[in-house]
């Protein structure tokens, strides 16, 4: 598994972020070796966000990346926020 984590910072109407998101959502749920993902909202600060997703691998992230559809989701977003894109692996998970 595979966990991207985006920080996004608003810098237009946070209603259609949400909304922008919220499509681009449905267009990655929809591909190959996508698990889930959460949108969270910062507390203290209204245009801070983080998106949350988990990926079956690597390689099933990047080829979303690589769907024509997407070119169009990235720049609405780019349109509306700034971003900080990156990769992790999970090394340790504990449930209550």
């Amino acid at each position: 598994m595979i966990i991207f984590i985006n920080r996004f910072t608003v810098t237009g109407p946070t209603e259609e972020f949400e909304r922008t998101f919220d499509e681009t959502s449905v267009f990655f749920s929809a591909q190959p070796g996508f698990i889930r993902h959460r949108l969270m909202r910062h507390t203290g600060d209204p245009n801070a966000y983080a998106n949350v997703a988990e990926w079956e691998d690597e390689e099933s992230f990047r080829r979303a990346l690589q769907q024509p559809g997407f070119a169009a989701h990235r720049a609405e977003l780019q349109a509306l926020s700034t971003s900080d894109p990156n990769l992790y692996t999970p090394l340790y998970e504990r449930v209550a």
